[in-house]
């Protein structure tokens, strides 16, 4: 695989992308806050001209994460889109054909209680796995459940061959400056029960393709993908025939450079351009 081309800001990559897809955790914020330089680049990128679609493993909608990170200081005008992995879902689930009825029983794992994409399916919630038709992952509390409880809640559903949507494949989170289990590690757990996972998001190709006709995109040489994860952004851009942006922050703020060198060789797939922070 080529080398990477170390960049140290944004500013550099503009003169060879029209297009720009960003992630969320990790590049502009982590869950406190916004990253510094990270602001300010958003706007000068968008200030060029650029079009900007924040690309996010969220099982939220892009509404509910847009008017967050505007919470956070971040200028609405700064970016044209916000697709989540949640939006994408929703449209796959929502399509003629699909066997999802309203009232099905859902059981949901997620943070905070979130049931948004059962909420807008018609869904019923439920929390118990023995009584779920479907189960949806969009989120983790693996930093106060333990992987062995998420394992027994979901047992039941595996057991019943109950279909189960992961609508945020990331296997690792943020949480208060340390790295967690994310949902992509429980969606991990009920397949290694024998349960039927449906991953929605990045690194998968769905994403990217809802994403590429919001921005109207006619040539995916002017598209580059800005992620702080090899085996969710960087593949998944690679999948996507796109440039990518590995940034190093977020998961990869304390990893080394050997072990981020055995990721790369491990997921093959290798980014475009490395660059320590996502600043302009």
């Amino acid at each position: 695989m080529p080398r990477p081309i170390t960049v140290n800001m944004a500013s550099r990559l503009s003169a060879e992308y029209d297009v720009f897809f960003v992630d969320q955790f990790g590049v502009l914020r982590d869950d406190i806050g916004p990253y510094q330089g990270a602001v300010d680049a958003l706007r000068q990128l968008s200030h060029a001209g650029k079009r900007i679609v924040i690309l996010s493993n969220s099982g939220r909608s892009g509404e509910y994460n847009a008017e967050r990170l505007v919470k956070l200081g971040f200028a609405p005008e700064s970016f044209d889109f916000f697709v989540t992995s949640g939006d994408v879902a929703f449209e796959i689930l929502s399509r003629p054909g699909v066997a999802i009825y309203q009232g099905s029983r859902a059981l949901t794992i997620s943070s905070g209680g979130d049931t948004n994409l059962a909420d807008r399916l018609g869904l019923t919630s439920i929390r118990s796995g023995k009584e779920a038709d479907i189960v949806i992952i969009s989120g983790s509390e693996a930093e106060r459940i333990s992987m062995h409880d998420y394992r027994e809640m979901l047992r039941p559903a595996a057991e019943n061959n109950v279909p189960c949507y992961c609508t945020n494949p990331d296997i690792r989170k943020l949480h208060e400056g340390s790295v967690a289990p994310g949902a992509g590690s429980i969606a991990m757990l009920y397949e290694a029960m024998g349960g039927k996972v449906v991953w929605i998001g990045k690194p998968y190709p769905e994403i990217y393709d809802h994403a590429l006709r919001l921005a109207g995109v006619e040539d995916r040489r002017r598209v580059v993908c800005i992620g702080d994860s090899v085996e969710h952004d960087i593949l998944g851009a690679a999948s996507a025939r796109l440039d990518s942006v590995l940034v190093r922050t977020g998961i990869l703020a304390d990893m080394s450079d050997g072990e981020l060198d055995r990721i790369i060789t491990d997921t093959g797939a290798s980014p475009t351009y490395v660059m320590q922070a996502f600043v302009f």
